[in-house]
This record gives C-alpha cells, sequence and structure tokens, in this order.
C-alpha cells in the first residue's frame, strides 16, 4: 500500500462500514486547549462499538473477505482491543474465528474477549511473538490470518476515522495518536494529509514499547527490547516487512516518547477534568501532546482517544496514587 493509495482506499472502506460503526464525536477539550493555547479536540473512539477504533479496520477487512478466502476460519493475535473488534465483525458471518493471546494479557480484556464467543489460545510474552504465532498457525491450517496493522483493508478501515474529522472540523493543524503497528495513524494521517500536506502529523509512543519510532529513526525494521507499559494496546514489536513502516516514515513527521509516570498522570487528569475514563495506549498520546502543548498556540489539534478498555483493578491503582 503506497500513501496515495489510502485517500481512495477509506472512501470505499467507509462505504462499506460506515452503517455498521459508531461517529464517533470530536470533542473540545477546555483544559488541553486552555494549556496550549490553541483549540484542542479529541476524536473519542472509546465510544466506539467494542470500545476502541479497531472495529473500523476489522469490519472492513471481513466484510471484503471472498467466500472462499478463509475455508478453515480466520485467526488472528490480540491483546484485547482487535481481538474483540474481530469477534465483532464475524459474529454475524458464520465464520470460526481462534484469537492467540500473549499470557501476559490484561484480565479484564480477556474476560471481554471469552465473553465474545472466540476462541482463546495462549502464545508468548511479547505481541510481535503471539502475532508471528499466529499468522504460521493461519498459515498452516489453511486460515486467514487477520492483522491487526498489517493490511491494507485493515488501515482503510481506521482511516475512516480521519474521514470523520474531516467533516466535522475541517482543516486540522496537528494530529496526535498513539502508535503501536502504525495502522491508525498511517491511515488517519494519510488521508488527512491527502486533505491538507501542511498538517503536523505525531506519533505518540511509551518509552517502554517504542519498536515504531525507533524503526523509523534507524531506517529499518528494529528488534526493540518491549518493556511493561500500562499502553497495553501499543505494545510489542513489528511484524517483518510490514506495510506500515513504510506509512509511518513517509506520513508521521515526528514521534514522542513519554515515559510511564506521564501517561499516568495524563489519565488521571482526563479523568479529573472531563470525568471520561480511558485505557492507557489513550493516555499516552494525551501524556505527548502535554509535553509539547506550548508549541501549539493558536493551532488547532486533534488527539485521537484511540480506546477506553482499561483493567478496572489497574485503573484502581492508578487513582490511589
Amino acid at each position: 500500500m503506497m500513501t496515495g493509495d489510502i485517500p481512495s482506499a477509506t472512501l470505499v472502506a467507509y462505504e462499506r462500514i460506515h452503517t455498521r460503526v459508531r461517529q464517533t464525536p470530536l470533542a473540545r477539550c477546555e483544559y488541553l486547549s486552555a494549556m496550549s493555547g490553541g483549540e484542542v479536540f479529541l476524536k473519542l473512539e472509546d465510544a466506539q462499538y467494542t470500545g476502541s477504533f479497531k472495529v473500523r479496520g476489522a469490519l472492513n477487512r471481513v466484510l471484503a473477505m471472498g467466500k472462499d478466502e478463509s475455508p478453515g476460519g480466520v485467526v488472528t493475535a490480540s491483546t484485547g482491543n482487535h481481538g474483540l473488534a474481530v469477534s465483532y465483525a464475524l459474529r454475524n458471518t458464520g465464520r470460526a474465528c481462534i484469537i492467540f493471546v500473549p499470557e501476559n494479557a490484561s484480565p479484564a480484556k480477556l474476560e471481554r474477549l471469552k465473553s465474545a464467543g472466540s476462541e482463546i489460545r495462549y502464545f508468548g510474552t511479547d505481541n510481535l511473538d503471539t502475532e508471528l504465532h499466529a499468522r504460521r498457525f493461519a498459515d498452516e491450517n489453511d486460515m486467514l490470518y487477520l492483522s491487526p496493522y498489517n493490511d491494507p483493508l485493515v488501515i482503510a478501515g481506521q482511516a475512516t476515522a480521519g474521514l470523520e474529522i474531516s467533516r466535522q472540523t475541517g482543516s486540522v493543524d496537528a494530529l496526535f495518536a498513539s502508535v503501536g503497528g502504525g495502522g491508525l495513524i498511517s491511515g488517519v494521517g494519510g488521508y488527512l494529509k491527502s486533505l491538507n500536506p501542511e498538517i503536523e502529523v505525531v506519533g505518540c509512543s511509551p518509552v517502554n514499547s517504542r519498536a515504531m519510532a525507533e524503526s523509523v529513526r534507524a531506517g529499518r525494521i528494529v528488534d526493540v527490547e518491549s518493556l511493561p507499559t500500562i499502553s497495553d494496546g501499543t505494545a510489542g514489536g513489528i511484524e517483518p516487512g510490514s506495510i506500515t513502516f513504510d506509512l509511518c516514515r513517509d506520513i508521521v513527521d515526528r514521534f514522542i516518547d513519554v515515559g510511564e509516570d506521564d501517561i499516568r498522570a495524563s489519565l488521571r487528569r482526563i479523568i479529573d477534568e472531563e470525568e471520561r475514563s480511558v485505557e492507557g495506549a489513550a493516555a499516552v498520546s494525551l501524556a505527548a501532546f502535554e509535553s509539547v502543548a506550548s508549541e501549539y498556540r493558536g493551532k488547532k489539534v486533534v488527539i485521537i482517544i484511540c480506546g477506553g478498555n482499561i483493567d478496572p483493578t489497574l485503573l484502581f491503582d492508578i487513582l490511589s496514587e
């Protein structure tokens, strides 16, 4: 997939899925606007079906699936949100689904996955290891592997959030989005840049797991140690040869890495100021913006709140600090 393919692919995806997803709100954030002296809006993908943006890409991929494409069913790998989205997308297709999860996946997300009706299997402790195992399993069993990010149809589905942003607020000066495998920022950033080449696209990563940021800086996909982070939705490495590497290299203008204390502080702050509970991956983009807020005086900024599926025990611990 090339950057130039994103606008047309997004329009096709939107026509395919828009009646099956929510157009999520774009809400002005008063405390971040005051902090920066600009206009800051939150794209509330935590209000999406299954609690995250992932349902956009999963639905687009599943609805585009040929009748003979997955004779043995569907396999995917997930820490929770993508698996929930795939289960949702497959609910009325009659296809089987196996979801491989890392052994250290969030207990709360695992409970939701189990209740969604898909078969759960465990492998490894790093998201990338889990993904590679799931792909091998799919190849060996004549099943379709539905990647969380390394698929043009998945990226185009995520990009529909960008189409909504453009219709909700027009031109934007900067976009902040959390980065794991890179599907979200590739799709949304690529679509918005097709409308306004001057927009600044900012990738946000936890210091403890920043595989895409380090890969772009190195000019190639690199193996980066993934340390524990509350941003479980972005944790882990990148699949070798992933199309999102070239897209992120071309679309993302800069990466900002944030520490765990700052992520936790931003999560507490949005709860205090907006009465909104978000997951760790969403708090990463908030923390990244807060670290450079003074640079955006007089500018219009959109921050994607990518999901709201946080483990209640973790949330309690963070609020108790």
